[in-house]
């Protein structure tokens, strides 16, 4: 009798288990999507903030995971021989691939057109608030995890903030200027020389003699030429240039992707922006 019972309920169970398995079984419509679709998919959806979290959340993970292998190869190293104290070749080995990673992602940011992507309309908009979408906090910026995440910040936050760089590019020549009087001066010299040069054309009508105002119009930018030449205008726009493009550039590339309508503050609730 007791064999007779075991047997049902063993049947039970079996039957029980398929029926689980039955129940549990996977779906045929359910995908598994790669993780480089579904990075292009948040490219050209145009979540790339997503993407950049994203991106920089799987580089905290991997690093997270290298100190606890080289804390415990250390600790072994140290249980095997407490008495030495100098630091284990494999962690300078993962210290010099970081630093080399990192210098490799600053370079490649010189070998691209940070402008390809920017059009005459990101300078329509209004001006991003320089508090909160430009600046941000100190959260708001990370070191890129590699060459191709740096692109990406450097092209979307170029289209963001085109306002803000431009007038950063204004008030470093306008400092440049500063520091640089003789530049200064020469600038203001050929200004006051294409003022004189329309005062004149328009007091003694020179729109009726087109080869004489052709030819005095030769002249005052070879003159304006050699005044930029000798006051050294030339230089302070180099300078404004490259002290504009180094600050874009850096910015833009450890500035971290954000949404580009930030949501309202409505009843005293402030809502966490970066």
């Amino acid at each position: 009798m007791s064999k007779i019972k075991f047997g049902v309920n063993y049947a039970a169970k079996d039957r029980g288990a398929k029926r689980g398995e039955m129940a549990f079984a996977p779906n045929p419509l359910s995908l598994s999507v790669p993780e480089p679709a579904f990075d292009s998919w948040l490219r050209d959806s145009g979540y790339l903030e997503i993407l950049d979290q994203r991106t920089t959340d799987l580089h905290r993970l991997s690093t997270a995971s290298r100190p606890s292998n080289s804390t415990s190869s250390s600790s072994a190293a140290a249980a095997a021989d407490s008495t030495t104290t100098s630091i284990s070749p494999s962690g300078v080995l993962i210290v010099s691939q970081v630093f080399f990673s990192c210098i490799w992602t600053l370079l490649s940011l010189l070998t691209f057109n940070p402008f390809s992507k920017l059009a005459a309309d990101d300078f329509s908009g209004e001006t991003p608030s320089w508090t909160v979408a430009f600046f941000g906090a100190s959260e708001s910026y990370s070191f890129p995890s590699s060459p191709s995440q740096a692109r990406l910040r450097v092209h979307e936050n170029v289209k963001r903030f085109a306002r803000n760089y431009a007038s950063l590019s204004v008030l470093f020549f306008a400092c440049s200027l500063y520091q640089l009087p003789k530049a200064l001066f020469g600038l203001i010299s050929c200004l006051a020389l294409w003022d004189a040069f329309k005062f004149s054309g328009d007091r003694w009508r020179l729109d009726r003699y087109p080869l004489i105002r052709q030819t005095l119009i030769r002249i005052a930018q070879c003159v304006s030429a050699v005044i930029l030449f000798i006051s050294n205008v030339q230089f302070a726009i180099v300078c404004a240039l490259g002290v504009s493009y180094a600050v874009m550039i850096l910015h833009a590339s450890f500035r971290k992707l954000t949404p580009a309508k930030q949501p309202d503050v409505r009843g005293g609730n402030r809502n966490a922006r970066r």
